[in-house]
């Protein structure tokens, strides 16, 4: 007879089905797990055998032979220890045969017959859903589990011993609760950055309208900062993108305890990040930063020391919101819909652009250059806000902090952006939430611009050498500004405003304005 467990392997976020067959047969003793797994699958007949024999059950001396179907699909981690251990159970006649038809099972085994977390329990538990089947996963996932669905019949054992016993009548298990995160420490808050109001104010457009954002001043002017005030001003998350979130940090397996956050993620990896490491990829194609990340901010601290390969890496999660991982035997889509923060020096000492100060290797303007260089044309083409951070003086330190902090700023974004929801949807456009998402065909609906925007452009059209997406791009922030004003159309002060965060047009838009 042949015993079958329904379990998972996860592409990306998605848990595709597998079938764990388990037969025993006389012959050989032997124990076999066939199925195209890992290291981790193969190693999980010792932690069977030994777990089995914690919880008080031995192995017959015949030949077990254990299929992961189907066979040409790469099992990958140590989840599949829990399907096949039940699976011997049932072909044993430890646990009943049919108690296991109606559930998808995951979990890692202790030597102690215990269960252990595993990473992917939430896309298993939606996956599950969607099957009409109910879920078996480690205790400390429950709570992760139960956020799929209310009507999704969750089982967190701790042991093997609790979960037969369930099965047996003797000891019930309740259905866990989700649960959440409790909030951390209050987050840092804008009313502690003396000066920098045009820094504050790029800031403020960034957060309302999901805007890429590039700070380039001295050592000391306040530039991360600013950054790290960012997820201070952000709306939360909604549910579809709290969902989308924790799925990603669930295959990840970031989520402690099993525990859901609606604050968006900021993530801030060092310039030594190899490209594996920033977009994805490595042994089993992990997720990487730009896709946890998503819905949220990546912040890039110390911009041009990045590998120039790895900063162009992130070209076309920029540009589609999504990163794919290509393998010789799969490929693996991750949504990657970040913003980007990010800040550099004006040249390797950081003070070319101090008033008297001359460079000891070369002319400022050279060194600027040279270091500049390093960020591709691309790159830097989809970057929305381009802003020079100036140092900051003592007479604005020894000032009093300032009467505007995060939650005034917040306020105004939160209302810019329902603005940008309530339009897109009435569009069909559900799941565009922000300007910077909107197609470049939508934009040019949306952010058409009034006679006098009209005459502004086609008097600067011979001067900005703008590509297409820059114009975009540029249309896209005006767009922002307007729904920070509260203004139905974009005007001529609008589109100056944007065309002066775009890095070759910055002075003759200003001189137009």
């Amino acid at each position: 007879m042949v015993v079958r467990i329904a379990t998972v392997a996860f592409e990306g976020i998605e848990a595709r089905p597998v079938d764990v067959q388990v037969q025993i047969t006389n012959g050989t003793v032997v124990f076999n797990v066939v199925g195209l797994g890992d290291k981790a699958v193969a190693e999980s007949r010792e932690r069977v055998r030994s777990a089995l024999t914690a919880s008080g059950l031995a192995l017959p001396a015949k030949r077990i032979t254990v299929n992961l179907a189907p066979a040409d699909l790469p099992k990958e981690g140590s989840h599949y220890d829990l399907p096949i251990a039940l699976g011997v159970m049932a072909a044993i006649g430890a646990i009943p045969p049919d108690a296991l038809g109606g559930f998808t099972v995951l979990g890692e085994l202790a030597l102690d017959g215990s269960i252990s977390a595993v990473s992917g329990v939430l896309p298993a538990a939606v996956a599950a859903n969607a099957a009409g089947h109910g879920l078996i996963c480690p205790a400390t996932c429950g709570p992760e589990a139960a956020w799929a669905s209310r009507d999704l019949d969750v089982l967190a054992p701790r042991s093997l011993i609790q979960l037969a016993n369930h099965f047996k009548g003797t000891q019930l298990m309740a259905r866990p609760e989700p649960a959440m995160r409790a909030p951390g420490a209050d987050l840092p808050d804008l009313r502690d950055v003396k000066g920098q109001e045009s820094a504050k104010r790029a800031l403020e457009i960034a957060a309302a309208g999901g805007h890429n954002l590039l700070f380039n001043g001295p050592p000391g002017s306040g530039k991360s900062m600013l950054a790290a005030r960012l997820p201070s001003i952000l709306p939360p998350m909604t549910p579809r993108e709290l969902l989308d979130v924790s799925m990603i940090h669930s295959v990840a397996g970031a989520l402690a305890g099993g525990a859901l956050t609606d604050r968006r993620p900021f993530r801030a990896p060092h310039h030594s990040a190899s490209m594996p490491a920033l977009v994805g990829g490595g042994t089993g194609a992990r997720p990487g930063e730009v896709s946890l990340a998503h819905n949220g901010v990546l912040f890039l601290d110390e911009l041009p020391e990045f590998a120039t390969p790895v900063l162009d890496s992130l070209r076309q999660p920029l540009e589609t919101g999504e990163v794919s991982i290509a393998r010789a035997n799969h490929r693996v889509t991750y949504p990657a819909r970040f913003q980007l923060v990010a800040a550099m020096n004006p040249c390797r000492c950081g003070l070319a652009t101090e008033p008297g100060y001359a460079c000891k290797r070369q002319p400022n303007e050279r060194c600027m250059a040279q270091y500049q260089a390093r960020l591709s044309g691309p790159l830097l083409d989809r970057i929305d806000l381009h802003l020079e951070v100036p140092a900051v003086s003592a007479a604005d330190l020894i000032l009093p902090p300032p009467p505007e902090g995060s939650a005034e700023v917040a306020a105004r974004v939160a209302r810019a952006r329902e603005r940008q929801v309530r339009r897109y949807a009435d569009l069909g456009l559900p799941h565009v939430s922000t300007n910077a998402a909107a197609p470049a065909n939508v934009i040019e609906t949306v952010a058409a611009v009034d006679a006098g925007g009209a005459e502004f452009v086609r008097a600067m059209a011979d001067q900005l050498r703008l590509s297409a997406r820059g114009f975009h791009r540029v249309l896209k922030l005006a767009r922002t500004l307007a729904d920070l004003d509260g203004e139905r159309g974009v005007g001529r002060a609008q589109l100056a405003e944007a065309l002066s965060y775009r890095p070759q047009a910055d002075r003759r838009a200003r001189a137009l304005a």
